[in-house]
């Protein structure tokens, strides 16, 4: 599997998301993806305790951790790579995680219109 072009929203290089938690699609970090990637792992997002009880509630567990997938399980704060609809879906319900434009993948657009993400950005670019 190759990555797709590391770039994000804005149009520059892609930012890391996390290594603490290891994050991503290819694990390496990045919300890099590739056409591989079906949930297109694309939105880094800053978890909240509201986010990751919605995430639950609708079917993906992301507290308990799953050693056998080297998953540590998050808690609010943790930095993560979403699916993007997931993402719009928690949006739409009101419940959308902030979100970190520079580290977020440009293919999250083709599902997340850019001015939902800059309405749930924290970083210095969504001004």
């Amino acid at each position: 599997m190759t990555p797709d072009e590391s770039v994000n929203v804005l149009g520059t290089a892609l930012a890391p998301c996390s290594r603490r938690p290891l994050t991503g699609f290819f694990r390496d970090g990045h919300c890099n993806t590739c056409d591989q990637d079906p949930g297109s792992h694309t939105v880094c997002a800053v978890m909240t305790d509201e986010f990751l009880a919605f995430s639950k509630y609708v079917g993906n567990d992301l507290t308990t951790p799953r050693p056998e997938y080297y998953f540590p399980g998050l808690k609010a704060g943790d930095r993560w790579c979403l699916c993007a609809a997931r993402f719009l879906q928690a949006h739409d319900e009101g419940c959308a995680p902030r979100v970190m434009l520079a580290a977020t993948h440009a293919r999250a657009l083709e599902t997340v219109p850019l001015e939902i993400l800059r309405a749930c950005a924290i970083d210095a670019e969504s001004d």
